[in-house]
């Protein structure tokens, strides 16, 4: 028997392993970016509730690039916001030289409303 055949019918090639013919499958090349803590948190949502689109984006190939911009997309938009927000109701550096707990405490719930907004808007969509 042949180590490998090609059926011409599919266009696929098959390998020999024990007795059985398996069709020789890879997935396509993925364009390694960094994905961040905004794209992995989009990732787990999509595995758990939108199995059908995670399972799409993986085996096309393009979750990895899919989830990076993700991440770009939610990490700008987060920053954005807080630095918004925190020029909106006075917290300044003034006030962190000034008062430092009081900054901290400030831009924590500055921060926590962003992130909300961020997973509200991008992520859990």
């Amino acid at each position: 028997m042949e180590k490998q055949i090609y059926d011409e019918k599919n266009g696929l090639w098959y390998e020999l392993v024990g007795d059985y013919y398996l069709p020789c499958l890879k997935l396509p090349e993925e364009d390694h970016k960094p994905v961040g803590v905004w794209g992995q948190r989009h990732g787990r949502y999509l595995r758990e509730h939108k199995r059908a689109v995670y399972f799409a984006l993986m085996t096309s190939g393009k979750l990895n690039g899919y989830l990076a911009d993700i991440d770009q997309q939610a990490q700008d938009m987060f920053l954005r916001l807080v630095d918004q927000m925190a020029k909106r109701e006075g917290v300044t550096e003034q006030l962190k030289a000034e008062d430092q707990m009081r900054w901290v405490g400030l831009m924590n719930n500055v921060a926590d409303r962003a992130r909300e907004i961020v997973n509200t808007e991008i992520i859990f969509v």
